[in-house]
């Protein structure tokens, strides 16, 4: 055995113990005192100085300190590992070594991830956490990137077994030592390294597994277009390897989330986006332009998302690679599951075999179906993230061109009955600690992630229209022509050979299964989110007629009136959908009033609207906005609509209207203003802009300040109302900010929105029209800098 090198300048040789090692001891003749050694140990790590690692001590020492602390031999490991690893070693008695702590650390990291947590040896202090402090993580980063050096020109080498085996023990210390994730994320060049392993198929999962977790913690996002060869490593993976490596990309291609509300202000992302486009592209966009350049990247994607369970991965590779995944915790739960899963059906498969007097084969052979659909599910749900998050980005409209070209729109139509929206076994498998209807198993992921993928498709975009199939597409174009109107461009210019094929395209079938959904389902919320995807942009009476045709109107009007639904996220995706299926369509209005036929139904429907506002305001605008147009238009159909449908009777009446203009205004403040409350003001101004076309503003804004003084807060709300419409030119007005939003969920034009915000921020208390003219001297407050509260 080789001897353990002293510390350089310590005097330790020949068994005398270091200073530091007779201050670990508590000086010479005394007992050790429990702990010392570690707790200088863990000062060393934090500083850098003093005690770091098992080489500074004696194995003696080591020896007869592990006697009584019981750390499995870990320390002296450690110390015959630093002897046997130096550059000119040929590494065949480290990687012995390696397989001794390897086991010693795994079956603990098991015991964690499996919440069971009770380590087997009486010890207060885990393996893994032994093998930290006495600097085993450093020595192992040491040893995977000894390629990284060259010796007389010559790089070394390292066996892909011994890169694996110090992958898992490093993996196991990460998962059960706190800090160690983060250190390891703090050394960039290891972290870009750990890339270049990934080219083996040996240590590929393990590789991709630790990169995941490291880039999980990372303060700042990695640059994927540092990675040496990225273009080559990619386009070199199968399709296995790519599925996996979507992981990795969730992690680089998605904004970072400080988890901190404030971030999500408008405010604050405004003055984010001031200071990102003085840096630059952030570093995920600058990755998704990586990956984007990649030849094939979107193509691969497309194919494995689409891929049948049929044609997936052979027996053999994928029980190999279950066999892989149980040595690697991060998916040992899912294998369990799935093997429970296998166990149940070979023992059904078996029993059926026995009764009919037919041979059975072993679950190795014969893989069970529900395991291949499983391993399909997991694969699917990451690539599908990754294509849901390249459509949002900068590239968006290169991504949708090439999706289009790929049809992935197609595929995905032709798995939906047997894989997407498949009908769950009696043994579905669910995951440890979690049940059947929890958000974290694989078949509900994947649904949640597919409707995310058609929400972002189809928003104001024309390629919405390959959700249909031909004979859908020919039912649009007839309704143009029933009612006598121009045909959607959009529909002339769709592709037919890019559109779903079958009986039915996936827009049908989303609709199908929405109503058929449970009434406290989770999916509902993001089912009525992808199809009112569908429906955003210029309102499309077509597009309308076609969901009406098959029932959605009456299906939401159950789930808000009858079932009284009280998710708050479902009903707002309800009202925002019932809106635009509503907005501007008579025969919509005909069937809303002919479902709800009674006065009773009438007030449960006013009640969920009025419960909260910030949910239901889009409904309110898109009504008011309907109202607006048909008191514009002379039909005798329209007129029938105007004098029987009770909510636009409600809407008309000028008092229902300025208690919701009240209301929208008091709701919001500039430091509260999101992405999901700011449609409020925009409600409210929807409403001053129709007030101003029948020349009603100054009515509208003297009822405002009647209302104030009768709640008692003079000056209150109008002082609120003019700083939000201060901010609402600087957000607006910005010149990155895309105003055909506003536009086509109005059909008001942009200039008009600006006109009547200049107008009510008029500084001239003489006009009738400005805000100022209606706060009194004492009350106000209208030149507050918002943008430093």
């Amino acid at each position: 055995m080789a001897a353990a090198p002293a510390a350089a300048g310590s005097g330790a040789g020949r068994g005398r113990l270091s200073a530091a090692t007779v201050t670990a001891w508590g000086g010479w003749g005394g007992r050790p005192r429990p702990g010392n050694i570690l707790l200088q140990l863990r000062q060393g790590q934090l500083t850098g100085r003093g005690l770091v690692r098992a080489v500074q001590f004696t194995e003696t020492f080591l020896t007869e300190r592990d006697k009584q602390s019981k750390w499995s031999g870990i320390p002296q490991l450690l110390l015959k590992l630093y002897a046997t690893s130096h550059l000119h070693s040929d590494f065949v008695e480290c990687q012995n070594i390696l397989k001794e702590i390897s086991p010693l650390l795994s079956m603990e990291a098991m015991a964690f991830v499996t919440e069971e947590r009770k380590f087997t040896q009486e010890t207060t202090y885990p393996n893994t956490y032994i093998f930290d402090l006495f600097g085993g993580v450093d020595l192992l980063v040491e040893i995977l990137m000894r390629p990284t050096i060259s010796i007389r020109g010559q790089k070394l080498k390292i066996s892909d077994e011994m890169s694996k085996d110090c992958l898992s023990i490093l993996y196991n210390t990460c998962v059960c030592t706190e800090g160690v994730t983060k250190r390891l994320a703090e050394k960039n060049d290891f972290v870009i390294f750990l890339f270049t392993l990934m080219t083996s198929k040996k240590t590929f999962l393990q590789t991709a597994t630790l990169i995941e977790d490291i880039l999980g913690v990372k303060k700042e996002m990695i640059r994927l277009d540092e990675v040496p060869n990225l273009s080559s490593l990619v386009s070199n993976f199968d399709q296995q390897q790519l599925a996996n490596f979507c992981r990795i990309l969730a992690v680089t291609i998605s904004e970072m989330d400080t988890g901190n509300d404030d971030k999500h202000t408008l405010l604050a992302k405004n003055a984010q986006q001031k200071k990102s486009l003085s840096l630059g592209p952030s570093a995920a966009e600058i990755n998704q332009a990586a990956l984007l350049s990649i030849p094939g990247f979107v193509e691969r994607l497309c194919k494995l998302a689409t891929r049948k369970v049929s044609e997936s991965t052979g027996t053999a590779s994928f029980l190999q690679e279950l066999e892989e995944w149980y040595t690697w915790l991060d998916n040992a739960l899912v294998l369990d599951a799935l093997m429970r899963v296998a166990n149940e059906e070979s023992e059904h498969n078996q029993g059926a075999s026995e009764e009919n007097g037919l041979p059975h084969t072993s679950t190795r052979t014969q893989l069970p179906q529900s395991m291949k659909i499983m391993h399909e599910i997991m694969y699917k749900l990451e690539v599908l993230y990754v294509l849901c998050v390249l459509l949002m980005g900068r590239q968006r409209n290169q991504v949708h061109r090439m999706i289009a070209e790929f049809k992935l729109i197609p595929g995905l139509n032709n798995l939906f009955d047997k894989l997407i929206w498949r009908k769950h076994s009696a043994s579905a498998l669910v995951l440890h600690g979690h049940n059947q209807n929890c958000d974290c198993s694989p078949d509900i992921t994947l649904k949640i992630q597919f409707l995310r993928l058609l929400q972002s498709f189809s928003d104001h975009h024309e390629n919405k229209y390959l959700l249909l199939n031909n004979q859908e597409l020919n039912e649009l174009s007839a309704i143009s022509l029933k009612a006598n109107i121009p045909e959607v461009e959009a529909v002339l210019n769709t592709d037919r050979s890019l559109v779903c094929d079958g009986k039915r395209g996936l827009l049908t079938r989303l609709l199908q299964v929405m109503k058929k959904e449970p009434a406290e389902s989770s999916f509902r919320f993001w089912q009525a989110r992808a199809v009112e995807s569908f429906l955003r942009g210029t309102t499309s009476y077509a597009d309308q007629m076609f969901l009406l045709k098959r029932g959605l109107l009456e299906h939401i009007l159950y789930c808000i009136v009858d079932s009284e639904c009280k998710s708050r996220d479902v009903l707002q995706s309800y009202f925002d959908l019932l809106g635009e299926l509503m907005k501007f369509n008579v025969d919509a209005f005909k069937r809303f009033n002919k479902y709800i036929n009674t006065d009773a139904k009438f007030q449960v429907f006013l009640k969920q609207i009025n419960s909260s506002l910030v949910d239901s305001n889009m409904l309110v605008r898109c009504v008011t906005l309907s109202l607006d147009r048909f008191e514009n238009q002379v039909d005798m159909k329209v007129a029938e609509v105007l004098s029987e449908c009770r909510l636009l009777a409600y809407i008309s009446q000028v008092p229902t209207q300025m208690s919701f203009l009240f209301r929208l205004i008091n709701i919001i403040h500039v430091q509260t203003l999101t992405q999901e409350n700011v449609s409020c003001l925009n409600t409210s101004l929807v409403i001053l802009m129709l007030a101003r076309r029948k020349e009603r503003l100054p009515l509208y804004l003297r009822l405002l300040q009647r209302m104030e003084h009768s709640k008692k807060y003079p000056g209150f709300l109008l002082n609120n109302f003019h700083n939000l419409l201060r901010f609402w030119q600087q957000h607006y007005l910005h010149k990155d900010k895309d105003s055909t939003c506003l536009e086509n969920s109005s059909c008001i034009s942009f200039s008009y929105w600006k006109e009547t915000v200049s107008i009510l921020l008029n500084p001239d208390r003489q006009s009738p029209s400005a805000l100022v003219s209606y706060i009194e001297e004492p009350y106000m407050d209208i030149d507050r800098d918002f943008t430093e509260e």
